[in-house]
């Protein structure tokens, strides 16, 4: 890099300076450090010491997180500087002992008790709440039961997806030093698509479930809810039952599309593929 001719003169300039300071490779293996100006060191700890004790500048450590983390453990790192763009881009060893499986657990274990108090509200006493809030009138009060019945079961099957995958895809990915977001898109994504699917069917069904409920305690009057629910007052079961058939029908369309769209995104999963035995 320095004796090239071709190469830029600020790039020789810096490499000039590379090979004029001093270098300790730290390893457990080398035994001769072919860069310029460089020794081999075992000790890492007591090379550290005798380095802040001398004189002199800073000491730099550079494209070595082992080392990094070990100075971090051993507290004799006094400044630290993370360059955050390529930990987002690409690959490599991670400094901080975080998985992003355990991240997901976190989260789960940290949701999961508020989703469960939301589901354990009643739709009776919950749906007059949000009529206050939204208006009487307003779809958004129906909207809002609705998706409260709905995120309980797509966030458990969502997180579970997540955080069950194999090990051994995760190791074939890093193997081809794959960073956590590639990870992320080509591995648990996919591999949690069935698992979030069965979640929108459940939901799929509820929300049907919180829309109608909610209509019961006020909507407009051609609201299929509260449809139903005059025409039981009235004794008028032929047409309350063709507003129940009617509910059950759009719970069936809505399930549809959700398995039509399980279909087409989940194709290459063995659960969807034929087998024979012979």
């Amino acid at each position: 890099m320095t004796r090239n001719e071709r190469t830029d003169p600020r790039t020789r300039h810096v490499g000039r300076w590379l090979d004029a300071t001093e270098k300790i490779v730290v390893s457990r293996t080398l035994t001769d450090a072919p860069w310029e100006n460089s020794r081999i060191t075992r000790d890492l700890t007591g090379e550290i010491q005798r380095l802040r004790e001398a004189p002199g500048r800073d000491v730099l450590v550079i494209n070595s997180a082992s080392v990094i983390a070990e100075l971090l453990r051993r507290d004799l790192a006094d400044d630290l500087r993370l360059a955050v763009v390529p930990v987002l881009v690409g690959g490599g060893l991670r400094l901080f002992p975080d998985g992003v499986a355990a991240r997901f657990r976190t989260a789960g274990l940290a949701l999961i008790p508020f989703a469960v108090a939301a589901n354990a509200v009643p739709i009776i006493a919950f749906a007059p709440i949000t009529n206050n809030w939204f208006g009487l009138l307003n779809p958004f009060s129906k909207m809002a039961i609705a998706a409260v019945l709905c995120f309980f079961p797509v966030m458990v099957n969502t997180l579970r997806g997540l955080t069950s995958v194999n090990p051994r895809a995760i190791e074939l990915m890093r193997s081809y030093a794959a960073g956590n977001i590639s990870v992320f898109r080509h591995v648990r994504i996919p591999s949690s698509l069935p698992f979030m699917f069965t979640g929108l069917k459940v939901a799929a069904v509820l929300s049907m479930i919180g829309a109608i409920v909610g209509e019961y305690f006020g909507g407009p009057t051609n609201a299929l809810g509260v449809s139903i629910l005059n025409d039981t007052q009235l004794f008028n079961f032929p047409r309350a039952w063709a507003g129940i058939a009617l509910a059950s029908a759009f719970g069936i369309a809505f399930y549809a599309a959700v398995a039509l769209a399980e279909r087409l995104t989940t194709s290459w999963h063995p659960s969807r593929r034929g087998f024979r035995g012979e």
